[in-house]
């Protein structure tokens, strides 16, 4: 189980990265939200925050799936998990951001599956 919990939180740490890489690649898309923002324009009320809680919650998970007894651990990691998904998927625009974000469900859907899962005993 410990093999699992490393494979989940590395996962968490993938996700993460591509996160953080496709928001830098959107400051440099002039027609990006992020950009337009940096360029002045007004920032929806709570925007900060609400983008600081999606980007929290995935940091958050990369202990949390170490130390999270497993039933918990996979009831967080499902809400994180779907919520993540769904700013995902309303979240961006651009070939570059279509690449990104398939990368970050796909790791997702993966951790999901693995948090469900017992890698360990699972016959192959």
């Amino acid at each position: 189980m410990k093999k699992q919990k490393i494979i989940i939180s590395s996962l968490w740490v993938f996700v993460l990265i591509n996160m953080m890489y496709a928001d830098i690649l959107s400051l440099m898309d002039s027609s990006s939200i992020i950009r337009n923002i940096m360029d002045g324009d007004p920032l929806p009320s709570g925007g900060l925050l609400a983008g600081a809680v999606l980007m929290e919650s995935v940091i958050a998970m990369i202990f949390l799936s170490l130390v999270l007894p497993r039933k918990v651990n996979r009831i967080v990691t499902l809400v994180v998990s779907v919520v993540n998904i769904i700013a995902i998927i309303t979240g961006g625009h651009g070939s570059y951001y279509v690449f990104f974000a398939s990368v970050e469900i796909a790791a997702i859907i993966s951790i999901c599956i693995l948090s469900w899962i017992n890698i360990e005993t699972a016959s192959v």
